[in-house]
């Protein structure tokens, strides 16, 4: 049985991802929603469902609005939302909650902590969460609530679907996008935002040989997730058994020709002047807002931030295009990837709770609620009925930017390249590939023989992982 000690081990592991979300370690606030005591006398009788989430911002809004309603609909249910700073606080609150015996009901994990999820287990070695689709066991509806687990998009679908079972709810879900200054295109001479690697440098050319054009022609964040977006286009694997979809993960693939061109063609733009780096691991807000100061015509970032970017856009004077992710031309285009994060159920509650928490999460993604999550952030509409639902509305149409990190998950070939790894230790990982780019960029270390170091760093975080849950 995996023992207590496998449980402080994984909390360990768990605390790489303050560096990964770029965060610091504070301990927020409980959002407004919050529950500020362990009393439940107040809940009705079905009783108080805890909702955890990595949001402080307008996302926690978002959610403790469909707390209230739900309350409205089952009074006898509290909900308590809580949101936190990072998901590396969240996480590590849930693991000590579950240690003492006291998780919330409802847990949000990032896409990569999947394997960390399912490996999680509570002091007594029972798994922490339980799979969401055994839970609604073949139901329509629960609580009243009609069941949309069988209604998600396929790219969501597939990967948090593990040993042929869907494991989880999908909530924000996303990929990586090209955002273009149309104002500064047009100045150029380029007509369409560019698709391939090859489009992209020629688009460079153009602008920056324009008048008054910026310094440099694009941005995006020194992270992880966009080396695991282009290997999966080109059809590279992070990881051995079919990227830990046939069987667990045991070994690591950083040298993977596709990590390397993609390492390699990066590394080329910095060194021609079109791909500015700010300097800073993980920054997000600095390259956007590099984008809004037209210091570059293009950047690449998630799909999340669609409403946020194209916004700040129009609020500094000019119009954004927004395009799939380019991909290497010369090789065959697999796919992208989803990002994002997924809603997770917390094993042995008390059956009123545990019916309360599943009728939540089939509330919070019905084809209303969908539909306004996606407007209101940028996320996908989860559902094949929130797309429906939008398309009638005609918000696409509107919109037509809202509608292409959708085509573009859609476009993937559902290969275990382009739906994504699955692997123990995932977010060490993508430490190890960042700071190997980081050493490219700022060192001049030479690619190849740095992410081939990188490999070996990985491989060794991996194995300890493995060797609490793997027997002989």
């Amino acid at each position: 049985m995996r023992s207590l000690r496998a449980l402080t081990v994984l909390m360990a592991v768990l605390a790489l991802l303050l560096a990964a979300c770029g965060s610091d370690s504070a301990e927020p606030e409980p959002g407004p929603g919050a529950a500020t005591d362990g009393d439940d006398t107040a809940a009705g009788e079905g009783g108080e469902l805890s909702v955890w989430i990595g949001f402080t911002d307008y996302r926690l809004d978002w959610m403790n609005e469909r707390a209230s309603e739900f309350e409205e609909a089952h009074p006898e249910y509290t909900v308590a939302v809580q949101g936190y700073d990072s998901y590396e606080a969240l996480f590590q609150a849930t693991q000590l909650a579950a240690e003492q015996g006291d998780p919330p009901a409802i847990v949000q994990y990032f896409e990569v902590a999947t394997q960390e999820a399912r490996d999680a287990v509570k002091p007594d070695g029972t798994p922490l969460f339980a799979s969401v689709e055994a839970e609604v066991d073949g139901r329509d509806e629960i609580l009243g609530e009609p069941v949309v687990l069988e209604d998600v998009v396929e790219a969501a679908r597939n990967y948090y679907t593990i040993d042929g079972e869907f494991t989880s709810m999908p909530w924000n879900t996303s990929s990586t996008l090209l955002y273009a200054n149309a104002d500064l295109m047009e100045a150029g001479g380029v007509t369409e935002a560019p698709t391939t690697w090859e489009e992209l440098e020629a688009a460079c050319e153009q602008i920056r040989a324009s008048d008054e054009a910026p310094e440099n022609c694009i941005t995006w964040p020194n992270h992880g997730w966009f080396f695991e977006q282009s290997v999966g286009q080109q059809g590279g694997l992070l990881a051995n058994n079919d990227n830990g979809r046939d069987g667990r993960a045991t070994e690591v693939t950083l040298d993977d020709p596709a990590m390397l061109e993609f390492a390699g063609w990066w590394a080329e733009q910095a060194e021609a002047g079109n791909y500015v780096y700010t300097g800073t691991q993980r920054d997000w807000e600095g390259t956007q807002n590099a984008f809004v100061a037209q210091q570059v015509p293009f950047i690449l970032t998630s799909s999340g931030d669609a409403t946020a970017v194209v916004e700040a856009g129009t609020e500094a004077g000019f119009g954004v295009e927004v395009a799939r992710m380019p991909y290497n031309g010369e090789v065959t285009y697999d796919g992208n990837l989803i990002g994002g994060a997924t809603l997770w159920l917390v094993n042995g509650l008390d059956e009123p709770v545990s019916e309360g928490a599943l009728a939540f999460m089939q509330f919070v993604n019905n084809p209303e609620n969908a539909a306004d999550w996606h407007k209101t952030t940028g996320y996908i509409p989860i559902t094949n009925a929130s797309v429906d639902l939008l398309e009638e509305e005609g918000w696409f149409e509107e919109n037509p930017y809202h509608r292409v990190a959708t085509e573009q998950l859609d476009a993937a070939s559902g290969s275990p390249a382009s739906t994504g790894a699955l692997l123990g230790a995932f977010v060490g990982v993508r430490d190890v590939m960042t700071q190997a780019m980081e050493d490219v960029l700022v060192s001049g270390a030479d690619p190849q023989e740095r992410f081939e170091q990188a490999n070996e760093e990985a491989q060794a975080m991996l194995d300890e992982y493995n060797s609490l849950y793997v027997t002989e």
